[in-house]
């Protein structure tokens, strides 16, 4: 049985950082790729930047130059690096983990990110 585990998220003002991180456990193939999505009250679900294990990487463009998704395939991990956070930021962030660029297989429970103005 496949998991996601999501951590890190939590509450911070305007202009602050937080990483969260996803470990994949009970995975019996490495997955080529790993997302992270965010979805706040009221709106639907969006990608916020996604990584295949050739490092190809895609942002929503409203957190380029702010996110940072890295991976770590040795203990199928996948961080979200979040700097200068903005209130909008504030969602339920969940991690996904795929076969192929656009398929999300496996997905996490969700971590809660709140940004205080």
């Amino acid at each position: 049985q496949v998991q996601l585990v999501e951590s890190g998220g939590g509450l911070v003002q305007a202009g602050g950082s937080l990483r969260l991180s996803c470990v994949a456990s009970g995975i019996i193939f490495r997955p080529n790729v790993m997302a992270w999505y965010r979805q706040a009250p009221g709106k639907q679900r969006e990608l916020v930047a996604r990584m295949s294990t050739g490092s190809d990487t895609t942002y929503v463009a409203s957190v380029k130059g702010r996110f940072l998704i890295s991976r770590d395939d040795a203990k199928n991990t996948v961080n979200l690096q979040m700097n200068d956070l903005k209130p909008a930021d504030t969602a339920v962030y969940y991690c996904s983990a795929g076969s192929t660029w656009y398929a999300d297989d496996y997905w996490g429970q969700g971590t809660q990110v709140t940004v205080s103005s």
